[in-house]
């Protein structure tokens, strides 16, 4: 379950999120032969290939990992947006020089 997992959240969703607590059923992962790892993930095997695709405009980036550019204007509203827990990236674009 690739993801961000941390020992504590004061801003979690539910009480056991606020402990860092996640909740799976561990059973039904078990009969269906599931394996589980953990570690970081091998970027040095990827980032190079990733950087040139992105270069090229072969992959759109701000796509993947939910990005929204917003100018700098709006910055105030995008950082209570992040606060509140919005599932997206903002990134800040003072001089309007980002393709959006």
């Amino acid at each position: 379950i690739p993801g961000l997992y941390v020992t504590g959240d004061p801003g979690g969703v539910d009480e056991a999120a606020k402990v860092g607590s996640l909740s799976i059923r561990i059973g039904l992962g078990w009969a269906k032969s599931h394996v589980l790892t953990t570690g970081q993930c091998p970027v040095m095997r990827y980032h190079r290939g990733l950087m040139n695709a992105i270069l090229r405009d072969k992959v759109q980036i701000a796509n993947a990992v939910n990005a929204t550019v917003i100018p700098l204007d709006d910055s105030p509203q995008g950082y209570k947006d992040f606060d509140k827990g919005a599932s997206k990236k903002f990134v800040l674009n003072p001089h309007g020089l980002v393709k959006s």
